[in-house]
């Protein structure tokens, strides 16, 4: 969410910094043959690599954050290269074991591919939703009966597959509209700001989004997600009309609305919208 989880990789990542030491007079210049602002470096300790990002940034600490994309090294400008890379000796066995984490946090959070056919199957409100292709429907449904809920399709079984996913698509798009809006309904009726207006986003790298002017954005894709997880974005979205920001107070603001989000938050850490089947 940019506002919302504007921050993804901050907020979603594992991330300490490191104090350094402040420059007695202002600022120098950026010399010619400084650091770009950010570049793949190694560093060998103990025997092994160490493989960073090294990011120049307007701060006084030094940062370390694990994500996708490995460790990155956020640095004031005036830090000489020396220093940065002590830090990373002083606390190797902190990144390694985080970057250990990182790796199976996310491969229990990776998705299955879905095959867009009859039988595949895909996540619909946190649980699995089995395809079936029925020429004789007269419109795309789900019928929900036990043990499993089926999402009937009006389609003939040799159907494409790219025509089933545009199918799908469409219906899960349908339902994003009417269950998010629903959530978004009962959870701002606990606040007494309203959102101005919302919509549907379909961007990839955000879960919601917050304009200054109370307008609300969210990412259809949340459909694929249990109602704690929704229900904790448009907590997230909701709270940003009294706070633009991250703050305690913002945090606070979140808890009112949703006591206990913080497992929700948790479950959707880290996970790639791009990843997800449609």
């Amino acid at each position: 969410m940019k506002r919302a989880l504007t921050n993804t990789a901050q907020q979603l990542s594992l991330a300490f910094d490191f104090p350094s030491a402040e420059p007695a007079s202002p600022l120098p210049p950026e010399q010619p043959n400084s650091e770009p602002a950010q570049r793949t470096r190694q560093l060998h300790v103990g025997g092994h690599a160490i493989g960073y990002r090294l990011r120049r940034a307007k701060r006084r600490t030094i940062g370390f954050q694990i994500d996708d994309g490995g460790l990155t090294v956020s640095a004031p400008r005036w830090v000489r290269l020396a220093e940065i890379e002590a830090a990373i000796v002083e606390k190797e066995r902190w990144i390694r074991a985080k970057l250990a984490e990182w790796r199976e946090w996310r491969a229990k959070r990776s998705l299955p591919e879905v095959h867009f056919a009859d039988g595949g199957t895909l996540p619909y409100l946190g649980r699995p939703l089995v395809l079936r292709l029925r020429a004789d429907a007269a419109g795309t449904r789900l019928v929900d009966t036990e043990p499993r809920r089926e999402l009937h399709v009006a389609l003939p079984p040799e159907a494409a597959e790219p025509q089933v996913k545009d199918a799908v698509q469409a219906w899960l798009q349908s339902e994003a509209k009417r269950v998010l809006g629903e959530r978004l309904g009962l959870l701002a009726a606990r606040v007494d700001v309203k959102p101005a207006a919302w919509s549907l986003s379909s961007a990839r790298s955000q879960w919601g989004s917050c304009t200054h002017d109370g307008r609300i954005r969210l990412n259809w894709r949340l459909v694929h997600f249990a109602l704690p997880v929704i229900d904790y974005v448009v907590a997230h979205e909701l709270a940003h009309l009294k706070e633009m920001n991250h703050s305690p107070r913002f945090w606070s603001a979140v808890a009112q609305l949703l006591p206990g989000f913080e497992a929700a938050r948790d479950e959707i850490k880290g996970v790639d919208i791009a990843s997800l089947p449609v």
